[in-house]
């Protein structure tokens, strides 16, 4: 008698131990710097807290971790992670990023008028309602791989310049690609904001569960839309150099419980 599709993936999710229960992740690499990642082990898988921020749980080899975003603010020092029964502690140690100095053609995008300070609230209102989702109801995914082809050509933290002015850090990676170059999802996830923004031009940026939220602008086209649920390595778009670019790349960011961390730390070997 032959079996039915549904009772062959019960005896394959039997097989490898993959049942809901028994779910284990690939951890990412545990940094405890600014703009890096704290995994600290917690004795459960209830909600937890950081800087009155939820979150991530996730559990590994049969325990459980809080996967904590640590902001690039962050100064060192001892900091703390609630649940309902146990607070735990973790140290967060200094790290130096080094400084870029660019040159930005399009004054505008480095001294905005005023009427384009209208256009950029309104856009990072829109983009801040996505780094503060916490959706548990969307499969946790957190080994990621790059999303596009091509040499880092800025790395994540460094102090930024443009035209002398000092500007917030790079919070997110630069990978330099070709116009038209496909972006592809680095793990599966589920669409929660698109659009055209005053300094990220085109932009995509997926939810992957638990407060992740991944983010990828510059493009030159979005394959996407809103609400769109995708599997790793699906196609969003294509690089380009809209916004406030000096050439064409993708600009990718990683924010966890609200904190743009390293991409290099979620990336699978």
């Amino acid at each position: 008698m032959s079996l039915s599709a549904g009772r062959l993936l019960t005896i394959l999710l039997t097989a490898a131990g993959l049942f809901l229960g028994e779910y284990c992740i690939a951890l990412p690499q545990n940094l405890a710097v600014p703009g890096g990642v704290a995994v600290v082990p917690v004795k459960a898988d209830e909600q937890a807290t950081y800087n009155g921020h939820p979150v991530m749980v996730a559990k590994d080899n049969g325990a459980f971790f809080a996967i904590v975003g640590i902001p690039l603010s962050e100064k060192p020092g001892t900091y703390e992670i609630k649940t309902p029964s146990q607070v735990y502690t973790f140290s967060v140690q200094a790290k130096d990023y080094e400084t870029q100095r660019l040159t930005i053609t399009n004054k505008r995008q480095v001294n905005p008028l005023e009427k384009d300070l209208t256009r950029i609230r309104r856009e990072r209102s829109e983009m801040d309602r996505a780094f503060t989702r916490f959706d548990t109801a969307i499969p946790l995914a957190v080994d990621f791989s790059l999303p596009a082809a091509g040499p880092v050509s800025s790395p994540f933290g460094l102090r930024r310049i443009f035209n002398d002015q000092p500007r917030n850090p790079h919070s997110g990676l630069d990978i330099a690609a070709p116009e038209g170059a496909p972006i592809t999802a680095p793990a599966a996830g589920k669409v929660v904001a698109t659009g055209n923004y005053f300094f990220n031009g085109n932009t995509v940026l997926l939810d992957h569960g638990q407060g992740l939220i991944s983010m990828y602008c510059h493009m030159s086209r979005i394959n996407v839309n809103l609400g769109d649920v995708v599997a790793g390595n699906e196609v969003l778009g294509a690089v380009g150099q809209t916004g406030r670019v000096t050439g064409p790349h993708l600009h990718w960011s990683v924010s966890l419980n609200n904190a743009r961390v390293d991409p290099n730390l979620f990336l699978v070997e």
